[in-house]
């Protein structure tokens, strides 16, 4: 069932975004008298799961959820139509329109989706403000993985600064490292500034499975499900762990180390309630957790009035579009390996909630929004970059490139990415596989 609910929020997720880019597409060529032959979510290779004709479209659904497009009549694109461009242009026709209108039709969808993240932001921000973990608040410093340690840091790190610059937010942290070229950190109060290079990079991302860091909090038991091993040894909200099978406990990352090295076996505690130590025998069931958690209180919530929440909501849109952006260099820099942890669909689906989670939904859509923006907008034919690239060409020049050029652009562009789909769903696989290895 968690399975049908991750597929359902990834399917309606691209949909909705999906039809809101066409429709950035659809209403300009409409607009401007440019007849559109179909508008399809997802793609009909062969086939389709819908389709019917409503004036001169053809609206439908294809069977291949990896996006949606309108077919333009007169336009070199993804369907490769010859046979129409073979004839003389119509004055309905895209080729026939000037390149300033063809220039906002292509670039329509684009605009959609950066108005709609900014739409999105600027509503969660007015309807719930915006929650995070202030770095000030990390006053224990951080737990770090084995693939953090492996760059160079240690539990109880302090981060400073990224080249020379404060973090607020913890959720920044990891992106903010990766993108460094030193961090400074405080260690037994001492600073240390940490390099960053690529190679480190890329030890640390061929076996990534989790993030660098997390905050560092106090062994201090704040929920206890009664139902549970945890629960039925007597264990109470408000307890503080002392030690674990003999072995000293003050933060809760060794509580939770101590738990992993018990499999099937009791885990012997020393906890402090009120005051008082006494001791609790919890059974360790590799098959299911004891039951306990902690909830830190490291949050902070700023609150945006509807005048504060739309400016707020247009500046984290394109913080987020600046962070795709800087990814994007990081990906390509074969060193950092970080190309081996771009998700496809399978990874999406993967890291979406095991129940619906409105807040979350609307949150992912909006970065998702921003992504489709990107990735469109990139000077690559077959995108709407390249479409755009060529239309900028040909303003400048007052030439319009040929549509042998066209077309051969279109061709290379689509085996790049064709190809670039290949990496991205073999990664999908491959994570699959490590699973079982």
């Amino acid at each position: 069932m968690e399975i049908v609910v991750q597929i359902a929020q990834f399917i309606a997720i691209i949909s909705l975004l999906v039809v809101l880019h066409e429709l950035g597409h659809f209403i300009p060529a409409k607009l401007f008298k440019t007849k559109v032959e179909k508008f399809y979510l997802f793609f009909d290779v062969k086939y389709s799961l819908f389709k019917k004709k409503i004036g001169e479209t053809v609206y439908g659904i294809g069977w291949l959820p990896l996006g949606g497009y309108v077919k333009i009549a007169g336009m070199i694109d993804e369907s490769m139509d010859k046979e129409q461009m073979k004839l003389p242009p119509k004055p309905y026709e895209f080729r026939s329109k000037p390149a300033w209108q063809r220039l906002i039709i292509m670039v329509g969808g684009v605009v959609v989706n950066v108005l709609l993240a900014w739409f999105i932001y600027a509503t969660l921000l007015i309807s719930q403000g915006d929650t995070y973990i202030p770095v000030e608040n990390l006053k224990y410093g951080l737990t770090v993985t084995e693939q953090g340690q492996k760059l160079g840091f240690k539990d109880g790190d302090q981060i400073v600064a990224v080249d020379g610059e404060k973090i607020k937010r913890f959720d920044e942290i990891m992106l903010e490292v990766i993108l460094a070229d030193t961090v400074e950190v405080v260690r037994d109060n001492k600073k240390l500034f940490i390099p960053i290079t690529d190679e480190a990079l890329g030890e640390v991302f061929t076996g990534l499975k989790n993030p660098f860091f997390a905050p560092r909090t106090q062994a201090l038991v704040t929920r206890v499900v009664d139902t549970l091993n945890a629960g039925k040894a007597g264990l109470e909200k408000g307890d503080r762990i002392l030690s674990a099978n003999g072995k000293p406990v003050a933060y809760w990352n060794e509580f939770v180390n101590a738990i992993g090295e018990v499999e099937n076996a009791n885990l012997n505690l020393v906890i402090d309630r009120n005051g008082t130590q006494i001791e609790k025998s919890v059974f360790v069931d590799k098959d299911q957790p004891i039951g306990v958690g902690t909830t830190a209180d490291l949050f902070t919530t700023d609150e945006y009035s509807f005048g504060a929440g739309i400016p707020e909501g247009f500046k984290k849109t394109f913080r987020e579009l600046s962070k795709q952006v800087r990814q994007f260099k990081v990906i390509f820099k074969p060193k950092t390996k970080a190309y081996t942890q771009v998700k496809g669909p399978i990874g999406i689906i993967e890291v979406l909630p095991k129940t619906w989670d409105w807040g979350f939904f609307w949150s992912f859509t909006a970065m998702f929004s921003v992504w489709l923006a990107f990735v469109n907008i990139l000077p690559i034919p077959a995108l709407d970059g390249g479409h755009v690239m060529f239309l900028l060409y040909e303003m400048i020049t007052g030439r319009k490139p040929s549509e042998k050029v066209l077309e051969y652009g279109q061709i290379a562009g689509f085996i790049f990415l064709v190809a670039l789909m290949g990496v991205i769903f073999g990664n999908d696989i491959w994570n699959i596989i490590k699973r079982f290895l």
